[in-house]
């Protein structure tokens, strides 16, 4: 594990005119407001003035969070808890996605939630239980996020919830030493890395790519991360979302190019499964797994996320001259600019109290996404006003200055925004028949459209 760093928190301040802004939207709430003078916070203290005025409320806040990633969320809102007076009372929970609609309908919602999934949040608003954020939140997102994070914290075209993670899946992990041996390169297009592939695989030497679908009852995702990554990369955010609301199908000329495409890389047997075996065994192979025979020299490269990192063994570094590091995976089609397909949380509120708007305002702000990349190495922010310099990782960096272009092509993972009969049923089943049993293309997309809702 790597060391925490400690760093004095990232001081940025304000100007008068902007935190009597801030100040107004977090006390134009309804509901216990606290009287009187706001005091005047001094010292280092001084740049949360913004958020005065509320000592002694509490804040709740429910998650999917959990220990030992809670630990230094909390750790990242210490000093605004001691400055402000304000405490936020922190809850996290494995059940979160199947407690919090239980909760809210209940009349035990928490004043804030970050929600992983954009349906989840839909479905809270469509229950007529949320509440849209002050002012100063929506400027901040508008200010320092890539527009697609805005639109995935919105339902029907109105905002609700500012993003407060993210993570990205548009990468590729490879061995720098083995590339070294080899005399290759990072490729920096599609076909740069189609040519590598082929390269390698003449070469002799191992297969270029190994690969994993396996995952209990969620056996398949990776799979689908792979059409997500084609289909953005080739065709652009427009067809990316009109195939989620199914206006384009599976059964369409662009998804099914798409699934060819797939089907070239990750289903070619001259490539595919560098230390398990042919491409069967994919359907077969832990995703855990998956990359582990790029350290004993059987595979090259494998396509996972960011949050993959755990998953190799003990005592592996990363890093451009380490034993593995992570390069972007390039689109298919280099007209569309910067195309990543990703995930994070939407910080949304039950509650309209000002001290609750002062802390959600406060999430959606450089200065504390700073607080927390110094907290805990590994975490990364889509924000844009967050210092690249503050991320110690190579990888860690790597990931933020992708996912805060803002010229870029963000998209949420298709199936996580896809029903659930779909993007978490059929389609894992579809994929992993694709792969396990050479089902063909046209068989797999009519399955899964048959199993749209009407």
């Amino acid at each position: 594990m790597r060391a925490r760093m400690n760093r004095r928190f990232l001081t940025v301040a304000a100007p008068a005119a902007a935190l009597s802004l801030v100040l107004a939207a977090c006390q134009g709430g309804s509901g216990d407001e606290t009287s009187g003078p706001v005091p005047t916070l001094t010292g280092d203290c001084a740049k949360y003035q913004a958020y005065a005025g509320h000592a002694g409320k509490t804040v709740t806040m429910f998650a999917s969070i959990i220990s030992p990633e809670s630990d230094s969320l909390q750790k990242s809102w210490a000093e605004f808890q001691t400055c402000t007076g304000i405490t936020i009372s922190y809850e996290g929970s494995n059940d979160f996605e199947s407690q919090l609609p239980v909760r809210v309908t209940g009349g035990n919602a928490p004043d804030l939630a970050p929600i992983p999934q954009p349906g989840l949040l839909k479905q809270m608003v469509q229950a007529g239980k949320v509440v849209k954020p002050p002012a100063q939140t929506l400027a901040n997102v508008e200010k320092y996020w890539a527009p697609g994070w805005k639109a995935y914290g919105s339902v029907d075209g109105t905002f609700y919830a500012a993003p407060m993670s993210s993570n990205m899946k548009s990468l590729v992990w490879y061995s720098p030493k083995s590339f070294a041996d080899g005399g290759y390169t990072v490729p920096t297009t599609w076909a740069d890395l189609m040519a590598l592939s082929n390269k390698i695989a003449t070469d002799g030497k191992a297969k270029p790519w190994c690969g994993g679908i396996s995952s209990g009852t969620a056996t398949g995702w990776p799979a689908t991360d792979w059409l997500e990554q084609v289909v953005l990369g080739q065709h652009g955010g427009e067809v990316y979302d009109k195939w989620i609301s199914h206006e384009v199908k599976f059964d369409s000329p662009e998804i099914r190019q798409s699934m060819q495409t797939v089907a070239d890389w990750m289903l070619n047997p001259a490539w595919v499964n560098g230390g398990f075996g042919d491409v069967k065994t994919i359907a077969t192979t832990r995703f855990q797994d998956a990359g582990k025979p790029i350290l004993s020299g059987k595979c090259y490269m494998l396509q996972q996320a960011s949050f993959y990192r755990p998953q190799w063994p003990a005592g592996t570094t990363i890093g451009p001259d380490k034993d593995v590091f992570a390069f972007y995976l390039p689109p298919v089609n280099p007209a569309i600019k910067t195309p990543v397909v990703g995930g994070g949380e939407f910080v949304t509120a039950f509650a309209d109290r000002p001290e609750v708007q002062a802390v959600q305002t406060y999430l959606s702000t450089p200065e504390w996404a700073s607080s927390r990349v110094k907290a805990a190495p590994g975490w990364v922010s889509a924000n844009n006003g967050v210092d690249l310099s503050l991320y110690t990782d190579p990888l860690d960096a790597l990931s933020a200055k992708t996912l805060s272009d803002t010229s870029g092509t963000f998209r949420f993972d298709a199936s996580d925004l896809m029903p659930a009969a779909v993007g978490a049923g059929q389609e894992w089943k579809s994929m992993t028949a694709w792969f396990a049993e050479g089902q063909s293309i046209d068989k797999v997309v009519k399955d899964i459209d048959a199993a749209w809702p009407e």
